[in-house]
């Protein structure tokens, strides 16, 4: 077992598992050549597929993909020939060749450091699991683990920490991840190998530290849960709100629905329309700090989404603020779209109204984004 899950930086509720398929020694000689990786990922294939008849099972360029769906788990299995050091050779469809990797440097490097700081690290990599998730980061599980890696060899200030420096480390981690400067890869931990990057994060890090400061400002008041929420999600358990309101707390969460596994991008933005007045896009209004009235027809669309089709949509669309609550219509609830790539809503009250995009494919959460509709009376 390799992955997030062999490094134990996996978070809980993990879709898939990574394996190493480990070959006879005497069938390297037979997959020689540039049609051997796609020959031996197709014989994996059809072996998974005779144990497995209703199970989608498929190849995907340097693994065998075992897609289950009747608790949407996802096996990646990647035959290996090992060699005389510890690291494996594996099949590249697209390059038509075979690569070499090393997991197990990365797991004993990651042992190694999870040692050094209390166990500080694996907890680390965890909760940055469960900002990405909540944020929509696209990054991987190696990424995160090298970048946490890269952090602890910056600072000894938190290798004898416990639970009390939580709150601290989180916030000057983001800080070290906002900081960062672009690059297409880092060198992975232990391995040394190449970890390619998919997006810049460094603009959400951002604002996950300025969020980590206000939380810690906020210790001690009800404001401080929220605030943290925010940063990493239902990692962070809700507390009991006072209002003066009674109202039904209506609000679903995505987790609690799917798997969350972001590997993709999704971008919304939202069409501001009413009778007179020309169409303009939301994001556009909030650069600008234009403020939105009520009495507006909103069409929320999809602009750019990196998963390849089919997939679909959920809408979640929160009121928030004490006028929500007094008209007992909080919302929140994980809806489908009003039409093909679009949710139509209607600004109606005043309050910092909330939109979130999920992307589900296989049954996973694999996208995600929201926008702020801030809206005067």
């Amino acid at each position: 077992m390799v992955g997030s899950y062999g490094r134990h930086t996996a978070i809980r509720g993990v879709s898939d598992l990574d394996m190493i398929y480990i070959l006879p020694p005497s069938l390297r000689s037979s997959y020689d050549g540039d049609t051997g990786p796609r020959r031996i990922l197709n014989r994996v294939r059809d072996v998974l597929k005779a144990r497995y008849p209703s199970t989608d099972v498929r190849v995907d360029q340097c693994v065998v993909r075992v897609q289950f769906t009747s608790n949407k788990f996802k096996f990646e299995v990647q035959p290996a020939f090992e060699n005389d050091d510890g690291s494996f050779d594996y099949p590249d469809t697209v390059a038509e060749d075979w690569k070499r990797t090393k997991p197990r440097d990365e797991i004993s490097a990651t042992k190694e450091c999870n040692d050094r700081t209390s166990k500080n690290m694996r907890y680390l990599a965890r909760i940055a699991r469960a900002w990405k998730n909540a944020n929509g980061v696209v990054m991987g599980g190696l990424l995160i683990d090298t970048l946490v890696h890269r952090f602890f060899s910056t600072t000894d200030v938190y290798d004898t920490a416990g639970t009390g420096s939580y709150d601290l480390m989180a916030r000057d981690f983001f800080e070290f991840l906002a900081d960062e400067p672009d690059k297409s890869y880092y060198l992975a931990l232990g391995s040394n190998q190449q970890v390619k990057v998919k997006a810049r994060f460094q603009p959400k890090a951002k604002k996950a530290y300025n969020r980590c400061i206000e939380a810690i400002e906020a210790d001690g008041k009800a404001s401080a849960n929220k605030k943290w929420r925010a940063v990493f999600g239902t990692f962070v358990p809700l507390t009991a709100s006072k209002s003066v309101h009674s109202f039904d707390d209506t609000e679903q969460f995505i987790e609690s629905m799917f798997p969350v596994d972001i590997i993709d991008s999704v971008t919304i933005d939202c069409e501001v329309t009413q009778n007179g007045w020309r169409p303009t896009s939301l994001r556009e209004m909030l650069h600008n700090r234009t403020l939105l009235k009520a009495n507006k027809d909103l069409n929320f669309r999809v602009v750019d989404c990196s998963a390849d089709r089919p997939y679909e949509l959920k809408w979640k669309v929160l009121n928030r603020g004490t006028e929500a609550e007094r008209r007992n219509m909080i919302r929140g609830q994980i809806v489908g779209s009003s039409q093909p790539n679009i949710r139509q809503e209607r600004t109606t009250f005043r309050g910092e109204h909330v939109v979130e995009c999920f992307v589900v494919k296989d049954g996973i959460i694999v996208a995600r984004d929201r926008i702020d509709v801030p809206i005067i009376s």
